[in-house]
């Protein structure tokens, strides 16, 4: 073995793309084949192979010149809400008076509203700044209040505030200390005092009202590093003089929510299932946890099974095995005619019809409950302010939750298609970029993720084998035999891998550059999209039909994009027209029928949302 010293660098080893993602189950002897022990042999859905670990921990104990680096996604963050502050109202002042070197309170202020500078309200900068430049004009009358205490416009606008869990808001964020009704008579100032500290705090909580049904009460890129987003600016500046001018405050403050068919679905159905709950439905059908029936076995569940198929399934599936469900009796045994029943269930839902009742099978018969769907609209509802208010009549939409891309044409969804995204371990960010080249047969640019953490083991044991497999190692523009570089110390080099049958990106890649190097592209993988769990990839977005995909954004057909693919020449096209990609997480979305869809929370985002929640509400409590 010839190791060539010129090539030994301090920086760590590097890809001309970054991201792209490796075939489990190729049929042809792929790199990760060798990683992973040999070609054909089973990946494991839930973690990196162990054979990677036992080889990083040999080479440690080995003794090489350079311990085995390891390269890590992002994190979660403990949320931190944003900032508040006392709320400072400065009043206006008349010339000094003769004689005297303090400034007098102009006679506009007099009586309650002198109490205004000395509120106790916080608010973040933004709002604090808002409220202070209304409230220190003299010519801007109160709001909320009149004589005889909160107004009528002010109750009005409590309710319409105690009303925000309609749209996936919490009331607790805008609550605020109501006034005593009547003046006490040993402290008449007291309540004064009170009346101007509630119409200034309602006044800053209406404002965070309006930024949060804009853009969302949380700012995502504070939860993990998975997020990107830049957050959306509200002009609350016209807000105040707005609402005191406002016949009805509480249709005003409706018109600010968002207006989306999805923001409406979800919404409708956040409705529909308090509504729901407020009429005590059933006790529901529960399967013992970790109950795994297959096709032939007996398991006392199975009574609780068909139980929960009967209330899950459709008329059409009922009807059609009528006489199997009228002839069971509650017995163990999983009959052929029972696995029939199952397998019409299965492909009514779009699971694998292979009669094996596992866990995405009876969350599909069992369902979610209210209150877990009733939190996953809350969060969704939450998320979707985070990206514009109109997706586009034209897009991509992929939601990584429900393994699944969509292409929006003319504001209707044309094609619908089955994806792998990243694993928990890879996982795909949410963000919102623009498709702007399809590459046909594509080099494979391994990440440098890949390479530190899966293929340096293996590497230093056998410093050839990319080599023999045909993969091209650079360094500095030149290429290089992989046998030259000694992987005992770390690299500043590229590795791809050529166009061909066993690329791992397959015959195209759909390209909307982005710093995550994510994009979505063909695989030989093809086995996984049997699977319904499909978080499976290095984070990239690979595609059940990506020749489909492509036509729909080139704007195209199938068969001008299989010409491409067969010249057999790498080739990067860009598409006539940038098309807005949105690479998102809901665990509740609706269909194209408008029918709200709820799906596992294969990231467990969807909790860390909810602490954001907590500590946004936490943060927004009235200081006593």
């Amino acid at each position: 073995m010839t190791r060539n010293r010129n090539f030994v660098v301090t920086a760590l080893l590097a890809a001309t793309t970054a991201a792209g993602t490796l075939p489990g189950e190729a049929a042809a002897t792929t790199l990760l084949d060798l990683l992973r022990g040999g070609p054909g042999r089973q990946v494991k859905q839930e973690a990196a192979p162990a054979s990677l670990e036992s080889q990083a921990q040999g080479g440690l104990e080995m003794g090489d010149p350079e311990p085995l680096p390891k390269i890590s996604g992002p994190r979660y963050y403990t949320y931190k809400p944003e900032a508040q502050r006392a709320i400072k109202i400065k009043l206006p002042v008349s010339e000094p008076v003769a004689g005297s070197a303090e400034a007098q309170p102009a006679a506009e202020v007099l009586g309650a509203r002198r109490f205004l500078s000395e509120v106790a309200v916080r608010a973040t900068d933004e709002v604090a700044k808002t409220v202070e430049v209304y409230y220190g004009n003299p010519n801007k009358p109160l709001i909320w209040i009149d004589e005889q205490g909160i107004s009528e416009r002010g109750r009005a606008m409590i309710n319409a505030l105690a009303a925000a869990d309609l749209v996936g808001l919490s009331p607790d964020d805008y609550a605020v200390p109501m006034p005593a009704e009547t003046a006490d008579p040993t402290d008449p100032e007291k309540r004064q005092r009170e009346l101007m500290s509630f119409e200034v705090a309602l006044s800053a909580k209406v404002l965070t009202y309006v930024q949060d049904t804009a853009r969302g009460r949380i700012d995502p890129n504070k939860i993990s590093g998975y997020y990107d987003f830049k957050r959306k600016g509200v002009n609350i500046a016209p807000v105040l003089d707005m609402l005191r001018m406002s016949p009805d405050v509480a249709a005003y403050l409706r018109n600010r929510d968002p207006k989306s068919t999805q923001f409406v679905a979800l919404r409708d159905e956040l409705a529909r299932l308090k509504a729901e709950d407020a009429q005590a439905a059933t006790t529901p059908i529960t399967i013992a946890p970790g109950t795994l029936l297959k096709p032939g076995q007996s398991n006392p569940e199975l009574a609780q099974v068909i139980g929960a198929l009967k209330q899950g399934a459709s008329e059409a599936v009922l009807t059609q095995h009528s006489a199997t469900l009228a002839g069971y009796t509650g017995t163990p045994e999983y009959t052929p005619e029972l696995v029939a029943l199952v397998e019409a269930f299965q492909q009514e839902k779009g699971l694998k019809p292979d009669g094996v009742v596992g866990p995405a099978t009876i969350r599909a018969m069992t369902g979610h409950s209210n209150a877990e769907k009733i939190a996953k609209l809350q969060v969704a509802m939450e998320a979707i302010r985070w990206l514009p208010a109109d997706l586009g009549s034209r897009h991509v939409f992929i939601n990584a939750p429900a393994f699944k891309a969509t292409y929006v044409n003319e504001g209707k969804e044309q094609l619908s298609m089955r994806v792998v995204v990243g694993s928990k371990s890879n996982q795909t960010y949410f963000f919102q970029d623009q498709i702007e080249t399809v590459e046909f047969n594509p080099y494979w640019g391994v990440p440098k993720s890949i390479i530190v953490n899966e293929m340096l083991p293996k590497l230093r044991a056998d410093p050839s084998y990319l080599d023999r497999l045909g993969y091209e190692v650079s360094h500095g523009g030149r290429k290089v035999a992989s046998s030259q570089v000694d992987w005992n110390v770390t690299h500043a080099v590229d590795v791809r891998q050529p166009p061909g049958g066993d690329n791992a990106l397959g015959e195209l890649k759909i390209l909307f550059p982005n710093e995550h190097a994510i994009y979505m592209h063909d695989t030989p993988s093809k086995s996984y999209f049997k699977r319904d769990m499909r978080a499976l990839s290095h984070g990239c977005v690979r595609l059940a039909e990506p020749r489909v995909m492509a036509a729909a954004v080139m704007g195209t057909t199938v068969e001008e994009i299989g010409k491409q693919i067969a010249s057999g020449q790498n080739r990067a096209v860009q598409v006539p027209q940038k098309i807005p990609v949105y690479v998102s997480y809901f665990t509740a979305w609706p269909n194209k029928d408008g029918v709200v869809e709820y799906f596992d929370d294969v990231y467990g985002r969807d909790d860390h949302t909810a602490k954001a929640f907590t500590a946004t509400t936490d943060a927004r409590a009235p200081r006593v």
